[in-house]
This record gives C-alpha cells, sequence and structure tokens, in this order.
C-alpha cells in the first residue's frame, strides 16, 4: 500500500471512529446513561469483537491521537476541581475518599494474590478498584433537584480527593513497572515524589501563571488563551514524565493551576470543543481492546463477579466515613461505586505495559461499565 492510499485508510478509520462515538454517545445519553458508555461500545463493534474495522495496535497514530485526548481529559478535570473545595471538603469528605481507596485496593489485590496472580498484578487489579467517577452519580442528584444536598457535598468533595489519590498511586504503578520491582523504599520515593510535585507545581504555577498571562494577552491573537492553555498542559505532562510520574498527572497539576486563574472559563469554553474530538477517541480504542469472546475463556467469568462484587463492597464501606454530617451512609457509599475515566486510564495502561492480559482488561472494563449501570437505579430510592 502506497504512503497516499495508507493516509487515506487512516482519514476513513478517524471519520468512522468520530461518527461511531458521536452516535453512540448521543444515543447512550437518550438512554440516560454516560456517553462514554456508548463510545467504549462503539470500540467493541468496530474492533476485532465484531466487525474488526479497526484492530488493537494497528495504528500508531490513532494511539497517539488516543493518548492526547488523556492528557486533555485529565487537564480539564483539573480545571473544573476546585483546590479551595478541596481544602475545605471536611473530614468527611476526606474519611469517604481514604476508605474508598483502601477498601477496594486491599480487597482486590488479597483476592488476585489468593487467585494465584503475581504481586505485581494484584497491585495492579487493587489500584484499578480504587477510581471513582461521579459524573453519573451527580446526574442522578440532579434528576431528583437535590445537588445541595448533604450526600452530593460530600460525594463531590470525596471525589475530588479520590482523583488526586487516585493518580498518586497511578504513578506509583508506573514506577514499579519501570523498575521492575517492588520495595518500600522504592514505593515511598515515588510517593514522594508524587506529592512534591502536585504541590510545587500548582504553588509556584499559581505565583507565575497570572504574569504569563499578562504577555499572551498583550499579544493579543486570537485563541491564545487556548493554545498557551494547552501547551501549559504538555509541559507539565513532559516534566511529570520525565521524574518518572504518569504524564495525566502532570496535566491534572496544569487543570488545577489555571483553574485559579480569571481566565478559567474561558478556557473550559475553548478546550471543550477540542477535547469532545479527541477524549472520544480514547474511550472508542478502549473499546477495541476489549473482547468479549474471552469472557467465555476459564475462569473469566467468575473472575468480572467477583471483582465487580469487590468493587461494590470497597465502594459501600466508604459511608462509613460519613462523620459530623447529616449525609447518609448507604447513600454515599452506592454514590461512590461507578468507576469511570481514571478506571479505564489505569486498565489501558496494564494493557499496553504487559500487566494486563487481553483476557484480564475485558474483565476489568467490563467491571468498569457495570459499576457504572447499576448504580443510577439502586440510588434514586434513597435520594427521594
Amino acid at each position: 500500500m502506497s504512503g497516499a492510499e495508507e493516509i487515506g485508510v487512516l482519514i476513513l478509520k478517524l471519520f468512522v471512529i468520530l461518527a461511531s462515538a458521536k452516535f453512540a454517545g448521543v444515543l447512550a445519553e437518550k438512554l440516560k446513561q454516560p456517553a462514554v458508555l456508548g463510545e467504549i461500545l462503539a470500540g467493541v463493534i468496530l474492533g476485532p469483537s465484531i466487525f474488526g474495522f479497526i484492530q488493537p495496535g494497528g495504528e500508531a497514530v490513532l494511539t497517539f491521537l488516543a493518548e492526547i485526548g488523556v492528557i486533555l481529559l485529565l487537564f480539564e478535570v483539573g480545571l473544573e476541581s476546585n483546590i479551595h473545595q478541596l481544602l475545605k471538603s471536611g473530614l468527611a469528605s476526606l474519611l469517604v475518599a481514604t476508605i474508598g481507596v483502601a477498601v477496594p485496593f486491599g480487597l482486590g489485590y488479597y483476592y488476585s494474590i489468593a487467585a494465584g496472580f503475581s504481586n505485581l498484578v494484584a497491585i495492579f487489579i487493587g489500584a484499578t478498584l480504587t477510581a471513582t467517577s461521579v459524573g453519573v452519580t451527580m446526574r442522578v442528584f440532579s434528576d431528583l433537584n437535590k445537588v445541595q444536598s448533604e450526600e452530593a457535598k460530600v460525594i463531590l468533595g470525596a471525589a475530588v480527593i479520590d482523583d488526586v489519590i487516585g493518580l498518586i498511586i497511578l504513578s506509583v504503578l508506573v514506577g514499579i513497572v519501570e523498575t521492575g520491582t517492588v520495595s518500600m523504599p522504592g514505593i515511598g520515593k515515588i510517593l514522594l515524589y508524587s506529592v512534591v510535585f502536585l504541590v510545587a507545581s500548582i504553588a509556584i504555577g499559581i505565583r507565575f501563571t497570572p504574569f504569563i498571562f499578562r504577555i499572551v494577552h498583550a499579544l493579543n491573537i486570537r485563541r491564545t488563551f487556548v493554545i498557551s492553555a494547552f501547551l501549559f498542559a504538555l509541559a507539565l505532562a513532559f516534566v511529570a514524565n520525565k521524574i518518572g510520574l504518569a504524564t495525566i498527572v502532570g496535566a491534572f497539576a496544569a487543570g488545577l493551576i489555571l483553574e485559579q486563574t480569571q481566565h478559567k472559563e474561558h478556557i473550559i469554553e475553548r478546550i471543550k470543543p477540542v477535547s469532545n474530538l479527541f477524549v472520544p477517541l480514547f474511550f472508542v480504542m478502549a473499546g477495541v481492546y476489549l473482547n468479549v469472546w474471552s469472557m467465555f475463556e476459564p475462569g473469566i467469568f467468575h473472575l468480572v463477579l467477583v471483582i465487580l462484587g469487590i468493587a461494590v463492597v470497597g465502594k459501600m464501606a466508604s459511608g462509613l466515613g460519613c462523620v459530623r454530617t447529616k449525609a447518609r451512609r448507604y447513600a454515599v457509599g452506592l454514590g461512590m461505586i461507578p468507576r469511570g475515566e481514571v478506571g479505564l486510564i489505569f486498565a489501558s495502561y496494564g494493557l499496553t505495559t504487559g500487566l494486563a492480559t487481553e483476557a484480564l482488561y475485558s474483565a476489568l472494563v467490563i467491571v468498569i461499565m457495570l459499576s457504572t449501570l447499576i448504580v443510577p437505579p439502586l440510588l434514586k430510592p434513597f435520594v427521594k
């Protein structure tokens, strides 16, 4: 195939992926489900599980664009977080987030060891179960006009803390994979690097970004702010990668820094169209790598049921952290169950590094999807 033909095929694949992602995402939202579920299913349909139009690892360009999507996704998460809200989230949110990370990780790790997985893979499975995505939960609260309820406030505060802890855990996992050894000094070193990087980048960034944006404003070039913001996210992602952390930690830190500027709303408004183009690519590619037929391999269906049980029980336990608040523990626990974007990033990282087999990856993605689907019908009776 000539170079021109290869470009033509790539353009066709990109068109089909984006069109399918948009259609499936809109359809999912019509069914009152997150667009991400539709985008993953679009990937399953386009991938080897059904049509085989897109092959896992077949297009390096698509994989690269999906990685840009991940960086944009975490940059947006940082932009939409609030450092002051994080600091004021209170004891209940802190405890809910901490328990909601520790219990699923511990249960996932010890089950994996008992099931015969290696120590490193067990850490990966436990880590994947720690992430929480409360978009589905907040949709339920919003539909019932309960966004200002005590439960919603605790869950929102816990979600921000959960994101920070989850990204630190991912950085630890990246460091362990790169060194190939699991040692307490090594883990402690990566933990220290992660915390220092986040704190230092935010502290320095908040101090100097106003000066940088004054220069950008003086240039008076159309769309300069959003381009500068994206370059800033890429720069911090690069720095994070260079010191041995996950690139998305840098993107998240960039978002947290710019959240403090007066240009926050302008950046969010202008970055949305860009992220709406690239982020669905990541979710579609996550679906492409999901092999539904692997569910018929010996032990995989049982693995899905057990991991789903751990995912539910582990997050339900987080409700025990509701102290000094009127928030109902079972409602908070249910609200913390959905996994989402960060969980998929964990799973994808495990697959690309060889930590997860195709079957294990598929099992984890199915658990993430099921944990998102089961929450609305379970939560609504307790929120009304």
